[in-house]
């Protein structure tokens, strides 16, 4: 008798990133905590919707270097003190596999502008988690960057 026994394989994966802002620490938390500026500035972000008062529900399609595909889950901002820091918990799936990650984004200002830090642990599996730790790396941080640099053309457009 053959048992075949399939595990999943998970992947843990701990990013850091930082992104420079020229305001002031209030006014890009303001940004950070506004809906229409995260759905803008979400990369590949197709659907972005309020369904309590810190959670939203997300669909993100991505295609970026091995990630590829749709992404759907919730995203939930908690822990939050103004303008200092809170917490994001990100929990999605798609095709290419799971991906769970808490992240504590601190926002910190220096000379009168704004230093934003993300350390996230994300977890990933199926497709996602056979790719490279180094790879996977390198893709979180060009997504966070490109969320980032959304963010501030946001702001300057608001201006």
């Amino acid at each position: 008798m053959d048992i075949d026994i399939q595990r999943e394989v998970v992947k843990t994966l701990h990013i850091h990133y930082q992104h420079e802002f020229p305001l002031q620490r209030e006014q890009v938390w303001d940004h950070l905590q506004n809906e229409d500026v995260l759905r803008k500035s979400l990369p590949g972000c197709r659907k972005f919707e309020r369904v309590s008062e810190d959670t939203y529900d997300a669909e993100l399609g991505l295609n970026i270097g091995p990630v590829k595909g749709t992404f759907t889950g919730q995203v939930r901002l908690s822990d939050q003190t103004r303008p200092d820091s809170y917490r994001l918990v990100l929990k999605g799936k798609g095709k290419p596999g799971e991906l769970n990650a808490d992240a504590r984004i601190t926002l910190e200002e220096n000379s009168g502008e704004t230093v934003v830090s993300c350390a996230a642990d994300v977890q990933v599996t199926g497709v996602l988690a056979s790719v490279g730790q180094r790879v996977m790396g390198s893709v979180a941080k060009l997504i966070l960057g490109q969320f980032f640099k959304a963010v501030a053309s946001q702001i300057r457009q608001s201006a």
